[in-house]
């Protein structure tokens, strides 16, 4: 499907633990593949941010939004009715076609499972996360184990699972090197979203990759 650049209206933006469930209503914008994502206009900031589609229920894309900086802080303050420009879907998303899929996810990287989830019927799925007030998102993916620091998700992945992933650059590392051929979404900061200003070049087994247009999943390598 094609990237389209809209301005579309906020229907809600309610906490989820600490972080910010900002839902927009969808206009003519496709939800695209789960692990996809979009530039949402930040208010009042000169560049956008790049966000994985969470949710996409009928008539709406939802974002799980962590606070972390001006840009996420003004998203998260929008109020029903305000109105902001996204583009999207953009980038390659997770592939389907797996046999035995676990879902993994660490922090606010758990952001494109619960849509994921829903594309693969509900797969079992771990979620870590830094602190029981941060794990209370993990009600967005119902039936999730938990991992809650100092327990890593990586000690509840078991042999012979198809895994999708998720979350900080350490987790990825670790998931990699335990689970060859993984699926795994990384994270880096863009400013265009399609691949033409090289913001979000980052080096991944010896390679650089544009993770817009080039990921954000990526096939890990095999050991």
């Amino acid at each position: 499907m094609d990237a389209r650049r809209e301005r579309l209206r906020v229907a809600g933006a309610e906490p989820i633990g600490l972080y910010t469930l900002l839902r927009l209503e969808r206009g003519d914008l496709d939800p695209g593949a789960p692990g996809q994502f979009f530039m949402l206009e930040a208010p009042g900031r000169l560049l956008p941010r790049a966000l994985s589609l969470c949710l996409a229920p009928t008539g709406e894309l939802a974002f799980l939004i962590d606070p972390i900086g001006p840009g996420t802080e003004a998203l998260c303050e929008l109020e029903p009715g305000d109105e902001i420009h996204v583009f999207g879907p953009l980038g390659l998303g997770f592939r389907l076609d797996v046999e035995r899929p676990l879902l993994v996810g660490g922090g606010i990287g758990m952001a494109p499972l619960p849509f994921l989830a829903e594309a693969l019927r509900f797969p079992p799925a771990v979620l870590g996360f830094r602190t029981p007030e941060h794990a209370e998102a993990a009600a967005l993916l119902p039936g999730a184990e938990l991992a809650i620091d100092p327990t890593f998700v990586t000690e509840l992945i078991l042999p012979g699972q198809d895994v999708l992933a998720c979350g900080p650059e350490p987790m990825l590392h670790a998931v990699a090197e335990r689970c060859p051929g993984a699926q795994l979404a990384w994270e880096a900061p863009m400013a265009c979203g399609y691949g033409g200003c090289y913001g979000c070049a980052v080096e991944i087994d010896g390679e650089l990759k544009r993770l817009c247009v080039e990921g954000p999943v990526l096939v890990s390598r095999a050991a």
